[in-house]
């Protein structure tokens, strides 16, 4: 079945799984769980040596755990579990696009991958018990399928929006999108932070079962609304073959749309940046500015980003509406380059808050501007999925190189502020590429300051 552009209806179902995914990345990629991680893989690393869960170490102490035989640092592990995960996405996304593309069913497929990383984070109330055991190999395959199951529904998710509105309302939607996400997310991280702080922390495991409950359920608005498409096509011997040929159709049109191959390009730096802060900043904010057992300020300082992420990306909406998407992302770029450099230099929990405020008023309105500005720039197409996985691996693959760069950073300079200082080298690509991004599609030479 077809959808009708503009169909209100539609358009409030498609915005309620952000409202109901982002729980995912507040609480378990953000907030909750690397707090969670961060102490049970400390209290592990103690008993290692002797010590009680009461000791307090000495500060500077790299904390490491057991992998595989391996001892490497808990936070370059995380880098590492996130890493992988991503390449999977990266190698799976434009696989399954391309026959949802084919087959007409991108909400199953929707589906399939909220119910996946849903329950992989109900999972997680298991992964203190398995670290205690000495399986943290087992524990953290709860995280990486649950990452899996997040990202690569939102693959499909994305492909949406160009078919519920016309191109002038997508920086709108997808603002809206990406502030419903902020808003839901943080009631639920409120609920958390009353369950953890009122009951205890060995009540945060119960967090993680909330997280999948209310991914799970509000998702269900979404799936109400948003109709089951139809293709021609039927699901023959070949379907997947006949997939992969839509995919290189997909990829032969991709190829001849010059604006849109140095959009990504460009995108592939900075949003490599974007995420990779996103990911790391409160593992740095738990080993550099907040001391062992004083979280309760770093959680402030998440809600503050949520808060003002929600406005920025409304603010960002209305701006690109009187300067242009392309300038938009340059301005909001180079404030992300100054974040890494004030990281680098910031010791104090105010200069930390300040920070946060300032990353909370760029994290929401970049995302919500890429995401839109893709949308705007595809031809005419039905390959949405497809197209969108394009978007998709590109942001995943970035990811990859993040966080492995983050990791193998701390790992050479023993020192995790070299780690966030270097991730500006890639929002600086990412700012020289903005510049080449042409004004329209017939040519590569002018530079878009009006789209």
């Amino acid at each position: 079945m077809a959808i009708q552009k503009g169909d209100k209806k539609v358009i409030r179902g498609w915005v309620m799984y952000d409202w109901a995914n982002s729980v995912y990345n507040l609480v378990i990629s953000s907030a909750i769980f690397p707090i969670f991680y961060d102490t049970v893989t400390t209290d592990a690393y103690k008993a290692s040596i002797g010590l009680q869960t009461s000791d307090k170490l000495p500060k500077g102490t790299e904390v490491t755990v057991d992998f595989f035989g391996w001892d490497i640092s808990n936070t370059a592990l995380m880098s590492f579990v996130l890493s992988a995960s991503f390449l999977v996405v990266s190698f799976l996304s434009p696989f399954l696009s391309g026959i949802a593309d084919y087959l007409g069913n991108k909400k199953r497929f929707l589906q399939f991958f909220c119910y996946l990383g849903a329950l992989s984070c109900i999972s997680l109330y298991f992964f203190g018990d398995l670290v205690k055991m000495g399986l943290i190999e087992v524990a953290l395959l709860s995280l990486f399928m649950a990452s899996i199951g997040f990202w690569n529904s939102l693959v499909f998710y994305n492909a949406y929006l160009p078919e519920i509105a016309e191109p002038q309302y997508h920086d709108k939607i997808s603002a809206r999108g990406f502030s419903m996400g902020y808003f839901g997310s943080m009631i639920l991280l409120v609920i958390c932070l009353a369950i953890v702080m009122g009951l205890g922390g060995v009540y945060t495991k119960y967090c993680f079962i909330l997280v999948g409950l209310w991914w799970m359920g509000f998702s269900q608005i979404t799936y109400r609304v948003l109709p089951n498409t139809r293709s021609e096509n039927s699901k023959t011997k070949g379907y997947i073959w006949n997939g992969f040929r839509e995919l290189r159709h997909v990829f032969s049109e991709f190829r001849q749309t010059v604006r849109l191959k140095k959009y990504l390009s460009a995108f592939f730096f900075f949003n490599t940046g974007v995420q990779t802060v996103m990911l790391m900043a409160v593992f740095f904010a738990k080993k550099e500015i907040f001391p062992e057992g004083k979280s309760t300020g770093l959680i402030i300082s998440i809600l503050l980003i949520q808060i003002l992420g929600a406005a920025g990306a409304f603010l960002m909406s209305r701006l690109s509406g009187k300067i242009g998407n392309i300038k938009t992302l340059i301005y909001v770029v180079l404030v992300w380059i100054g974040v890494c450099a004030m990281a680098f230099l910031i010791t104090t929990e105010v200069q930390f808050y300040i920070l946060a405020s300032i990353v909370g008023l760029v994290m929401g309105g970049v995302q919500a501007i890429a995401r839109s500005t893709y949308s705007k720039f595809l031809p005419q197409t039905e390959d949405h999925a497809s197209y969108f996985s394009f978007y998709d691996v590109t942001e995943k693959i970035g990811i990859v190189c993040g966080t492995l760069f983050f990791g193998i950073m701390e790992i050479a300079m023993d020192n995790i502020r070299y780690s966030v200082l270097s991730v500006a080298f890639f929002f600086i690509v990412g700012l020289i590429m903005l510049f080449r991004v042409p004004k329209n599609e017939r040519s590569d030479l002018e530079t878009v300051y009006d789209n």
